[in-house]
């Protein structure tokens, strides 16, 4: 594998691991209503499973609430069974055509309940990335041993790769702190 190949497929790596990591942050359930809540929910469409923002046009009127609007009528009673499975703790109230989710304010406890596991995601996440440096490491030591690099060579690049884990552990520790920001506002 060539030395710029190592690097840039590490990257690749962290970036596709840290973008995960954002969406892990967006659908937890804040004090706010956000479509990206829902975006785990599956709805058993026909018989396969969709994204329910694939069946559902998502809206927020107000901070407090979210609308579910389905395209097709007749799921209106998958989606609301779907989202009373789900770990939102949410209950939705419909009319038939559209169904309401209203998005409580949160206690404290389980404010600091949702921090906790933000901590713990971020730092799932920055294992992940470690584990990836661990990897490209291993591969410029392996370069180094078939004499295709020098000694020199990969210290160089070793220090590279991390310069690149830190950015991206730095990038891992802002946007869980930002998250635990949002959950602890009022």
């Amino acid at each position: 594998m060539p030395l710029s190949q190592v690097e840039s497929e590490a990257e690749g790596k962290m970036k596709k691991t840290l973008e995960s990591f954002r969406k892990e942050l967006a659908s937890m359930r804040t004090g706010r209503a956000t479509p990206a809540l829902l975006d785990r929910i599956m709805v058993d469409y026909y018989g396969s499973p969709m994204p329910v923002n694939q069946v559902a046009t998502i809206s927020v009127p107000e901070p407090q609430l979210l609308v579910i609007q389905p395209w097709d009528r007749s799921m209106v009673n998958a989606i609301e069974k779907a989202i009373l499975k789900s770990d939102l703790g949410l209950t939705p109230s419909s009319d038939g055509t559209v169904i309401r989710l209203p998005i409580p304010s949160l206690t404290e406890e389980r404010r600091k309940d949702l921090c906790k596991a933000v901590k713990k995601k971020a730092e799932e996440t920055k294992v992940a990335i470690r584990n990836i440096r661990r990897e490209a490491n291993d591969e410029l030591k392996s370069l180094e041993k078939e004499l295709s690099i020098s000694e020199d060579e990969t210290k160089r690049r070793q220090e590279e790769i991390q310069k690149l884990t830190d950015r991206f552990v730095q990038d891992i520790d802002n946007l869980a702190q930002a998250k635990e920001k949002e959950i602890m506002s009022l």
